[in-house]
């Protein structure tokens, strides 16, 4: 039996190589005879760069830059030399895994060091930089990613702005006279499934920013600071991209992309599927394992179970997907080439404990698999 497994990360539990990794142990164990292929997955959030680089030549580059709350912090990208590709990953340098959750901030998290990144892939004479954009912990609409690399932003008495976080309202106007020209030269593909305009209940501060630490008192005056720079950014640049789909995306970062950038988004999983080539592997395929943290009905939405899903659909592949939690919709997967979602857990238990053993939850998972398939 040909196995492919190609997981997510579990989110705070697993990274999708560990994952990945732990379901061949388990099916080496439980079936000796079975000939297994790991391809780690990622949709442009983390594990995006790892995934890409375990299945190219590529490499990883290390620089100090600057952590959300602006304090220094070794992270990398992707480098593909042959391409002169750049893979970043915004979680890497602004991600809200780098705080513990009595430091998240929306009011003064900063995707600063996401722009040195991508400064430093500029250096390296990138003519391709593909930037996921899943997992910050941010909320200021990207305006210090492109403080690092230029653009200007000044008060209400003209006065410059060095850090502006996500107090959005304290800027009147932006001057992008000395952003690095490089970014109207390089091709700038962005990674991500999410869809969500920059303002209202359905974009960046309402259905994001829970998540990074805004509470409901924080949403109306956050909402009200993004549409203010929005107005700000569109009389400077005669272009509205609010409602362009993708604009809420990482606290808003897709809608200054979408505004100083022509940049292109792409459904992540959709990049490294093709960067990785693993679609040639399918045809060779009995079997799927893949798996994240939480299947439900929104992982109908870009997420890798169900990309995968309709990949091996294609092939008549059968695709189980592990989940450490199921939620409501699952039913809806099947159509769409997962053919079954098995839970990790054995019982009800805390989610802190099931996190904390979640490589020996998957592995066990897997056995218990395996076994049913030989019966």
């Amino acid at each position: 039996m040909k196995i492919l497994i190609a997981p997510d990360s579990f989110k705070g539990s697993l990274s999708s190589v560990i994952a990945a990794n732990t379901i061949e142990k388990a099916i080496i164990e439980a079936l000796p005879s079975a000939d297994t292929s790991t391809f780690p997955m990622a949709d442009g959030g983390e594990g995006t760069v790892d995934a890409i680089l375990l299945s190219t030549s590529g490499q990883r580059i290390v620089r100090m830059v600057r952590d959300p709350l602006d304090r220094p912090i070794e992270a990398g990208f992707g480098w593909l030399p042959d391409e002169k590709t750049a893979i970043i990953e915004t979680a890497a340098a602004s991600g809200l895994p780098l705080l513990t959750t009595h430091e998240q901030n929306p009011l003064h998290a900063t995707t600063y060091g996401t722009g040195q990144l991508l400064k430093e892939a500029l250096d390296l004479g990138a003519e391709t930089i593909i930037l996921g954009l899943g997992g910050s912990a941010t909320v200021d609409a990207g305006v210090g990613l492109f403080q690092a690399l230029g653009l200007n932003v000044f008060d209400e008495n003209d006065v410059l702005i060095d850090r502006v976080g996500g107090s959005l309202q304290q800027i009147h106007r932006i001057d992008t006279s000395a952003l690095d020209p490089r970014l109207q030269r390089v091709n700038v593909i962005v990674a991500s499934d999410v869809t969500n305009p920059l303002l209202g209940p359905n974009g960046a501060i309402s259905i994001f920013g829970p998540q990074k630490g805004v509470t409901p008192d924080m949403i109306s005056p956050l909402e009200s600071g993004m549409d203010h720079f929005s107005s700000v950014v569109i009389q400077h640049t005669n272009r509205n991209e609010i409602n362009t789909p993708g604009s809420g995306a990482a606290g808003g970062i897709g809608f200054l992309l979408h505004s100083l950038l022509n940049v292109t988004f792409r459904p992540g999983l959709d990049l490294v599927v093709e960067l990785t080539g693993l679609k040639k592997l399918l045809p060779a395929m009995d079997l799927i394992i893949t798996g994240e943290g939480k299947v439900d009905g929104q992982s109908l939405f870009g997420k890798v179970p169900v990309g995968l899903g309709k990949l091996a659909k294609e092939y008549g592949i059968p695709v189980v997907a592990f989940a450490g939690s199921i939620g409501e919709g699952i039913e809806q997967l099947e159509r769409e080439g997962v053919s079954v979602v098995h839970p990790i857990v054995t019982g009800p238990m805390p989610l802190e404990q099931a996190m904390a053993n979640g490589e020996d939850l998957l592995f066990d998972a897997t056995v218990r698999l395996i076994k049913t398939i030989q019966l």
